[in-house]
């Protein structure tokens, strides 16, 4: 009777250990927009992101397409032509909230066929992003001066993420199951 109370107490210890280690466990997610081009917000995997107001499916992007090219993508033409295309949009990219991002690099990696993480590792100006120039008054009054575009790899969709989470928690619960069972 005394050794049916222990595990049981073990079990439900277990159980409770494996679950809430499957809840704080999760793939690392860089805290940028570029520098993977994946953007995901924190922890929350499965968080609805509000859709991208610029419509980036509709932009023509032969500019950066016709500079940037492969197979040695040069980092000054790829990135002048990056900055070109992403800086008007840089409050639009920056919001986490949105998958303003996302969005973009999706287009631009399906137009350009770059390599993930192309425009990360070469376009580097600081340690918050890639600077993008200040645009004269007349031209955006509402852009305050040196605004920063936060590249980092963290911007491709990662069409797995949530998968893997769902089967992380799934073998998590198999395992408490026989756990339990074999204990019965």
């Amino acid at each position: 009777m005394k050794l049916n109370f222990i595990s049981s107490v073990l079990f439900f210890f277990l159980l409770l250990l494996t679950v809430f280690s499957s809840f704080s466990s999760s793939s690392f997610i860089s805290d940028g927009v570029v520098e993977s081009q994946t953007l995901v917000i924190g922890r929350n995997l499965l968080q609805t992101k509000k859709p991208c107001p610029v419509k980036f499916e509709f932009m023509n992007y032969t500019d950066i397409t016709s500079r940037c090219k492969g197979p040695k993508y040069p980092a000054k033409k790829c990135c002048a032509a990056f900055k070109d295309f992403a800086c008007p949009y840089a409050d639009e990219l920056n919001d986490l909230s949105t998958d303003c991002a996302s969005t973009m690099f999706s287009y631009l990696n399906l137009y350009g066929k770059y390599p993930p993480g192309l425009f990360a590792n070469k376009c580097k100006d600081s340690k918050d992003g890639i600077e993008c120039p200040t645009l004269p008054p007349a031209a955006s009054p509402s852009l305050p001066p040196a605004l920063p575009l936060a590249v980092h790899p963290a911007q491709t969709p990662d069409i797995n993420a949530a998968t893997t989470a769902s089967y992380r928690q799934l073998l998590t619960i198999s395992a408490a199951l026989l756990v339990f069972v074999k204990l019965l």
